[in-house]
């Protein structure tokens, strides 16, 4: 008779029940709780540099004139594109 080996850690379920986070990604990426925690406190340690104002990076500034003048240099190469190509039948008139 073939026996099914026991789970040597009986308080994994409990450990999990505490903590969806674990529970969700112990499971289907085989990885060890505790490995969960660590990476969970990675995140909670950087994430307002990932996903906030980090005050010690520099923005570099924008040229808006530079911005605008290649933004109408491509709006004026549209339209000349679209007429000709209108003009030549290989574009229709609708949009």
């Amino acid at each position: 008779m073939l026996t099914i080996p026991r789970n040597r850690c009986s308080r994994s379920s409990e450990i999990s029940a505490h903590d969806p986070l674990k529970s969700a990604l112990t499971i289907p990426r085989n990885a060890h709780p505790n490995q969960i925690t660590i990476w969970k406190n990675q995140l909670l340690e950087g994430a307002a540099g990932v996903f906030g104002h980090d005050k010690t990076s520099a923005e570099t500034p924008v040229d808006l004139k530079a911005l605008h003048a290649k933004i109408g240099e491509l709006a004026l190469e549209n339209d000349f594109l679209s007429g000709a190509l209108t003009k030549a039948g290989l574009l229709s008139a609708k949009r």
